[in-house]
């Protein structure tokens, strides 16, 4: 329990200061931390993985932040549009929101949405014109009871502002533009955002950093397009690589590409969670449409002690000295048993959220996933 500061004799208690802001603007607007927290995310969205939701907020298990801007970036063909339709999904039928889908690269359609399980009727299909116009209709939403609603940009690279779609095809004619309205719109639409509780996903593409100086090109071998003021007013950005090695495609019997093996890093996190990585995998190009959610579990726990692997048959042990061996083509079989479910998932929020929170193990551990990944399958295959 904090202890409650003295006040000098002559001058305004916090008490009567808050209260005389307060009267003046006629509505709350200051607050006493130890009473209350207007600064506290009120709920956030699953985004389809539970490894992903499991490394965003430092000590517990969360999601999208609620009633803040987050960013969703991904390199092309990686799957960021599908991860937002899950996110949308979620935040449908998990939190009982409306979703308002800007789409500026006239690139889905009802039967995308439909085929990844998310409620159309609870979906408001925008095409995006200009940043201009999102920005003015978000404000225009924002500004009367809509109740918690998701707003999502797909994407920021491929919104025009409104001198581009008027100027010829020179880009130095309207350099800059796009980033200037944003810094205008966001420092207007960050507190309705807030005090509304709703959230703003904006899906932004990954694109090279062709620089002059071979450091920089190095050290940040991407960008996002749109300028600063998007990130600087984000409190969640996400990238989302391709893997690098063999498995970076996902293939079905046939050879065929069916999906995609990502990494997830979490570029910015006010959570505590800065650069933190999970991988997964995301299909969208077969009879499926979905995140492997379930599948990624395995290796997630793979560096456990409770877990071995020899000659293709891994060995989890339970606490009480039992084990249970099994292949893993049948991981997702012997997730059907309750049992063993429920202390795989423990043992992922040990290994994923506990471990990392109280700092148990190697840092290491939880960066650099890819080369640990390749590392792994290399003394899988010897």
């Amino acid at each position: 329990m904090s202890k409650k500061t003295k006040t000098p004799a002559g001058k305004l208690s916090i008490h009567k200061m808050r209260e005389k802001i307060n009267k003046k603007h006629g509505n709350t607007v200051a607050y006493n931390l130890q009473e209350e927290d207007p600064s506290a995310v009120p709920y956030f969205i699953p985004t389809g993985s539970l490894w992903l939701d499991s490394i965003i907020c430092r000590g517990r298990v969360s999601g999208i932040p609620g009633s803040r801007v987050s960013i969703l970036c991904g390199e092309p063909s990686v799957g960021k549009s599908y991860l937002g339709m899950m996110i949308a999904k979620n935040a449908i039928e998990q939190l009982d929101m409306n979703v308002v889908w800007f789409d500026s690269e006239s690139s889905m359609d009802a039967s995308f949405f439909e085929r990844a399980g998310v409620d159309t009727g609870r979906v408001l299909y925008i095409p995006a014109e200009s940043v201009e116009f999102v920005l003015e209709t978000m404000e225009e939403l924002l500004s009367s009871p809509n109740g918690r609603v998701l707003y999502c940009l797909d994407s920021l690279a491929n919104c025009p502002a409104v001198s581009d779609l008027k100027s010829d095809y020179n880009p130095q004619s309207t350099i800059a533009v796009e980033a200037r309205v944003l810094a205008k719109g966001m420092a207007k639409l960050n507190q309705p955002i807030a005090n509304s509780e709703a959230t703003f996903l904006v899906l932004n593409q990954l694109k090279a950093n062709i620089s002059s100086n071979l450091y920089e090109t190095l050290a940040q071998p991407f960008f996002q397009p749109g300028g600063k003021a998007i990130q600087y007013n984000s409190s969640l950005t996400i990238y989302l690589y391709g893997r690098k090695n063999k498995g970076s495609f996902v293939l079905d019997d046939n050879g065929y590409r069916i999906g995609s093996s990502v990494i997830a890093k979490l570029e910015k996190s006010r959570f505590g969670s800065m650069s933190r990585e999970c991988a997964f995998q995301i299909l969208f190009g077969g009879d499926e449409i979905r995140v492997c959610d379930e599948e990624s579990w395995l290796e997630a726990i793979k560096r456990s002690d409770r877990i071995s692997k020899y000659k293709g048959w891994y060995t989890l042990k339970f606490p009480d000295g039992n084990e249970k061996k099994f292949q893993e083509a049948g991981w997702l079989e012997e997730l059907k048993q309750e049992s063993f479910r429920a202390y795989v998932k423990e043992l992922l929020h040990q290994e994923i959220v506990e471990n990392f929170d109280k700092r148990l193990v190697n840092a290491s551990e939880f960066y650099d996933l890819d080369g640990q990944l390749e590392q792994m399958e290399n003394d899988s295959s010897d």
